[in-house]
């Protein structure tokens, strides 16, 4: 029986596999959880780097500690956020081009976003002095989210994890040296994101060059980076508004409860919600970043069952993590508020606030590698359009009208991304399941070889 002309096109590396069993579906999860450990941890140490800084300006004062805490938000909402979500572009873009085995367009995608991302950041210089010594920053984080995406959709996520660990504790040594040894102050400890972020980018790039994993897939720089721009930012423009929509959204809350009655009390447990989400979020976020490459290879392979095995795989690792690290949130509640105050009046409040950041974990879990589906398939204008409409039109307006109708305070603004994940988690999962993914090949497959690029079809 001749095969159809989409069967043709996907190659062989088309696999309808039917009922698929355990001897699939382990593999798969230990797939996953391979790439997901190291990521979560490289993470979190990340974003210990900013957080290192602020807990050294703290110790300068607290007018100092506010100051670097607002520019660190401002920083986030402006710049950093925009820099990740354009990044995240390459999961699309390197993880389907390296199941492909196109592993020439891989160092040209990553040279292709640099230079767009280094030539992007704008921030208002008249914000204070803080964030004016945190804009080297922005220029090499850019950089940085373009080597781990370049590694991480190949599978390699070990280096990543260790050059994220030195840079934290190489962290430590630059903020102290800055900030007392040669008395820049907060200053100082602005300037030490960029050295660290440096660091780190320096030493990924260095065993890019030198890994011999990365021989087909680096082969120096190329004048064809400056080609097809428009290509990459009409995938990278929806990217950075998927992640900007959503990570906005979290800091009006922050600006919603300063109007809220008592607004010392509600902006520090609010704070300290928002803390120990991003925290915790920390893990579904490694699952993302997995799920995304999983996806993202196994389309570029012309696997569409496969790509739709790792979906419904990374969905029940979701429901799990999420229930389990909700029910630990629940345990912990009458305790936590003490790891950031000794006043019962936040101890209480954050106590109650608990089961509500618990409740929303799980949802958050659950959209989260859902948008990590979305990356790897390309639906990043998809995504953009479900997060304007889940959080701007029904979580902020649904936050409000809890806080300030109902008068719940701090929960009702929690309730109201509660709304927002709901709505959020339900429209991509509508999408996923409805979604046709031996086309999805398809369009993968157009994609990579559609490139203007003098492709280089050697395995």
């Amino acid at each position: 029986m001749m095969p159809s002309m989409d069967e043709a096109l996907l190659g062989n590396g088309v696999q309808k596999t039917r009922g698929v069993g355990e001897n699939l579906v382990l593999p798969e999860v230990r797939k996953q959880l391979h790439l997901a450990g190291p990521l979560i941890a490289a993470w979190i140490l990340q974003n210990i780097v900013q957080m290192i800084s602020v807990m050294f300006v703290g110790h300068l004062g607290e007018l100092a500690l506010s100051s670097a805490s607002i520019a660190t938000s401002f920083a986030g909402v402006t710049g950093f956020s925009l820099l990740s979500g354009m990044a995240s572009s390459l999961d699309t873009l390197c993880g389907q081009a390296f199941g492909a085995k196109q592993y020439y367009l891989l160092g040209i995608y990553k040279q292709r976003a640099i230079l767009v991302l280094t030539l992007d950041p704008e921030i208002a210089a008249g914000a204070g002095s803080y964030i004016r010594w945190m804009i080297p920053a922005l220029f090499v984080y850019g950089p940085l989210q373009c080597h781990v995406r370049f590694l991480q959709t190949q599978n390699i996520v070990l280096p990543v994890m260790l050059s994220s660990g030195v840079t934290a504790l190489n962290h430590l040594l630059v903020c102290w040296l800055l900030v007392y040894k040669i008395g820049l102050g907060n200053k100082g400890a602005a300037l030490a994101n960029a050295i660290s972020y440096l660091t780190n980018v320096s030493i990924l790039a260095i065993y890019v060059r030198l890994a011999p994993v990365c021989k087909n897939t680096w082969r120096g720089f190329s004048k064809e980076a400056f080609h097809n721009i428009p290509s990459f930012l009409r995938l990278g423009v929806p990217s950075a508004l998927m992640v900007c929509l959503e990570w906005w959204s979290f800091e009006l809350l922050v600006l919603l409860s300063g109007l809220l009655p008592n607004p010392k009390l509600e902006t520090s447990v609010l704070s300290i919600s928002l803390n120990t989400g991003s925290l915790a979020f920390m893990i579904p976020f490694g699952l993302s970043a997995a799920i995304s490459t999983r996806v993202s290879n196994e389309l570029g392979a012309g696997r569409p069952q496969a790509a739709h095995l790792a979906t419904r795989v990374v969905m029940v690792l979701a429901i799990v993590v999420g229930i389990l690290i909700g029910l630990a949130m629940i345990l912990v509640r009458n305790l936590w508020g003490y790891a950031y105050s000794t006043e019962e009046e936040v101890v209480k409040y954050i106590s109650k606030m608990m089961p509500i950041l618990a409740l929303s974990f799980l949802f958050d879990c659950v959209q989260c590698v859902l948008s990590g589906v979305a990356r790897g398939c390309g639906w990043q204008k998809i995504g953009a359009c479900v997060n304007l409409g889940a959080y701007y039109l029904i979580g902020i307006p649904a936050a409000f009208c809890f806080a300030f109708v109902y008068h719940l305070g701090g929960m009702g603004l929690w309730l109201g991304i509660i709304c927002a994940l709901v709505v959020q988690m339900l429209l991509l999962l509508t999408i996923t399941l409805c979604s046709n993914w031996e086309q999805e090949a398809l369009k993968a497959k157009d994609r990579i070889f559609s490139s203007s690029l003098p492709v280089d079809m050697t395995t």
